[in-house]
């Protein structure tokens, strides 16, 4: 029963991270929603993984959770070196 609801709870608040994701006013709310989401997911598999019986699931949120971590810092570094070249330019 708790870890249903959790489990619904988790979607619900995934929904909305998504819905974030799509309305933000500037890039990094979106970055930000999408490692919110990234967050969630990975508690949401291991809620899935209890709630199934299958400790591996464990596992794979761990590395969900890695990639979720090194693509937001690539993300973030992208959008920075980005920012640096358009300041270049405009001081040229």
């Amino acid at each position: 029963m708790i870890l249903s609801i959790t489990a619904i709870t988790l979607l619900i608040v995934m929904a909305m991270a998504i819905f974030r994701a799509i309305a933000g006013p500037s890039v990094f709310d979106r970055v930000l929603a999408v490692n919110l989401f990234g967050t969630k997911t990975v508690l949401f598999i291991a809620v899935l993984g209890f709630f199934s019986g299958r400790p591996e699931f464990l596992d794979i949120a761990l590395v969900y959770a890695l990639m979720n971590f090194v693509s937001v810092i690539a993300l973030l570094r992208y959008y920075e070196y980005t920012d640096r070249l358009q300041e270049q330019e405009e001081s040229e």
